[in-house]
């Protein structure tokens, strides 16, 4: 049985994510097309060059860019906060404990309505260019919520990450200790089997340095491996944290001391901002531009969750990226595929390479510059996920 191939033609400008194929760290190809077989991409380049396809599909002069790999979100979750979000911007300042609101919904939510929920959201953020995501649980905090949210979570997606140290429980909010031993023990044992990554909120109100790093290598003797919030709120152990665990990302970094710059500029695990959740807080934006220039790995994501960063819009992050944490477009771009691709630890997505999983964007722009150019226009024109146009 023969695979289909479908080249893709009259492109204007064709991010690859890779320097080889064109120019500069976008290895941009102008006046360009690509052919997909099946699932991955065949052929990327000049369009003068095609092969022969089966079957063409015309871009019209838009822009070609890979999908967006969305590292970091919370979508298992029932209800919204709709009113802490009305008090937020009358002046209240956002604390962690707002996660109990949301534990609360999502406990009393059927199987079948925490199914459509994220469902929803994930066809909302696919019809944005998002290709492929990470989601967490968190909004449980008992065994059979945390595990019943991965099961439902790995029925959508590969990136699968136990937070079941999100917050302390409501249920042991006078004994943490009993709750990290609840989630080291028994809930780990239940969530294990259905995840990949094992998460921690290491911040004031949540989980200190030593309950997070207990919390982290117990996962990591399980076969997940680590990420880390880190240093959204505060300065804190996080960062720190993350890079000795050899942790794939550290997310958030809003407050970083010299030492979590350069601690993370020399290691392996990447910094992923989440520009949604400033905006949501009104709080200061991560410094990109400092991590850049220090040579760290970055990427964006979304943190698209009920009650700090309600937005499953990667363009949108973009927007406020270039706005006002000091990347420039490309770097933005590179940090919401690429960069996020790196965030896990993936080398199949996030660029449009031979090889690569065909995952791709049509935008209705000449340039992917647009996506910051233009913020909150809906741009986002064509969808390509695994070989199949699903926009």
């Amino acid at each position: 049985m023969t695979t289909t191939t479908t080249a893709i033609t009259n492109i204007p400008s064709l991010v690859t994510n890779d320097p080889a194929l064109g120019e500069g760290p976008l290895g941009l190809v102008e006046d360009a097309a690509l052919v997909l077989e099946g699932e991955t991409v065949a052929w990327v380049g000049p369009a003068a060059k095609a092969p022969q396809a089966d079957e063409t599909y015309d871009a019209e002069g838009r822009a070609a860019i890979p999908g967006f790999v969305d590292s970091h979100s919370h979508l298992l979750f029932a209800g919204d906060r709709t009113k802490e979000f009305n008090a937020r911007m009358e002046g209240r300042p956002y604390e962690a404990g707002g996660i109990r609101t949301t534990v609360a919904a999502t406990r009393a939510a059927t199987d079948a309505e925490l199914e459509a929920n994220v469902t929803h959201y994930l066809r909302e953020a696919l019809l944005q260019g998002t290709t492929t995501f990470e989601t967490k649980s968190g909004y449980g905090l008992t065994t059979e919520d945390e595990s019943r949210a991965l099961r439902i979570a790995a029925r959508h997606t590969d990136e699968v990450t136990f937070l079941g140290a999100h917050i302390v429980s409501p249920d042991l909010a006078d004994d943490p200790a009993a709750y990290v031993a609840l989630v080291t023990g028994e809930m780990l044992d239940a969530c294990a089997p259905h995840a990949r990554w094992v998460d921690v909120f290491c911040e004031k109100g949540a989980f200190d340095g030593d309950q997070a790093r207990a919390i982290l290598t117990a996962g990591k003797a399980k076969g997940l491996h680590p990420r880390v919030h880190a240093n959204q709120l505060s300065y804190g152990p996080g960062v720190q944290l993350a890079v000795e665990l050899d942790a794939a990302s550290a997310d958030h970094c809003t407050h970083l001391t010299d030492a979590d710059v350069d601690a993370l500029a020399n290691s392996g695990t990447v910094a992923t901002l989440l520009p949604g959740a400033e905006f949501s807080t009104r709080a200061e934006w991560p410094d990109a531009r400092r991590l850049l220039d220090a040579g760290a790995t970055v990427a964006l994501s979304t943190d698209c969750n009920p009650g700090s960063s309600f937005t499953s819009s990667v363009p949108f992050c973009i927007a406020l990226a270039v706005r006002d944490m000091g990347m420039t477009p490309d770097e933005a771009l590179w940090a919401a595929t690429a960069g996020g691709a790196a965030a896990l630890r993936r080398t199949d997505v996030g660029r449009l390479t031979p090889g690569a999983r065909a995952d791709l964007a049509l935008l209705d722009a000449p340039s992917h510059v647009h996506l910051a150019y233009r913020p909150g226009v809906p741009l986002v024109s064509g969808v390509w996920r695994r070989g199949t146009r699903v926009r």
